[in-house]
């Protein structure tokens, strides 16, 4: 079987290719990516456990509660999956993640919170603002931003060797290209603005 286009004109994959790109893209989706990469940001910013508490709501803020919104927005029947292929209905979805993340920030503050992950909640609060920027004139790769800042971020807060882990980001721009969701120069895009979170710690 060979591939198509999508209505946007980017070709689909094969049947075995798209079920395997299926999996890769619902398994690492920002959601998940964010719950594992905030806990470990979380944790490593704190030095015990009580830093996997700040990652949590970490989580929950920049990752949980807007799939909660995507999810809730679809039983409306707004959308039709958490992809929401179509660009110019996304802005509602980044304008929930920057209050949500806004929100968590702010909680942070108030109790404390390890440096860290303070400044790793703000680089991708900022990291939305520029999601979102791009979004009104071009379909950038939100899931591969969100990869590519969760990897960096984690070599910045814990370890260098965390970079080995940009095959997983490798894996979601492969992935979104072959189900026909993006470009690759959107997925590079998306990933080379994620990498730019670090920028953060040379001010933090």
């Amino acid at each position: 079987m060979t591939g198509t286009t999508t209505g946007e004109g980017i070709p689909t994959a094969s049947a075995r290719t798209a079920t395997v790109a299926r999996t890769v893209t619902d398994v690492l989706q920002p959601r998940n990516v964010l719950l594992a990469g905030m806990l470990g940001l979380g944790l490593a910013a704190a030095g015990d456990w009580t830093g996997l508490l700040w990652g949590f709501l970490g989580a929950l803020c920049a990752g949980l509660i807007p799939a909660g919104y995507i999810e809730w927005e679809r039983g409306r029947g707004t959308w039709g999956d958490r992809h929401v292929v179509d660009r110019t209905k996304r802005a509602p979805i980044f304008f929930v993640i920057l209050g949500s993340i806004g929100a968590g920030s702010v909680v942070m503050v108030l109790g404390n919170a390890p440096t860290g992950i303070l400044v790793a909640m703000l680089a991708l609060w900022v990291m939305t603002i520029g999601l979102l920027a791009v979004n009104t004139v071009w379909k950038i790769s939100v899931d591969s931003a969100v990869a590519s800042a969760s990897v960096s971020l984690l070599a910045v807060v814990h370890s260098p060797w965390w970079i080995a882990a940009y095959a997983l980001t490798w894996a979601v721009c492969w992935s979104r290209v072959a189900l026909g969701y993006h470009t690759v120069a959107q997925t590079v895009a998306g990933a080379g603005l994620g990498a730019a979170t670090t920028v953060a710690y040379v001010f933090g």
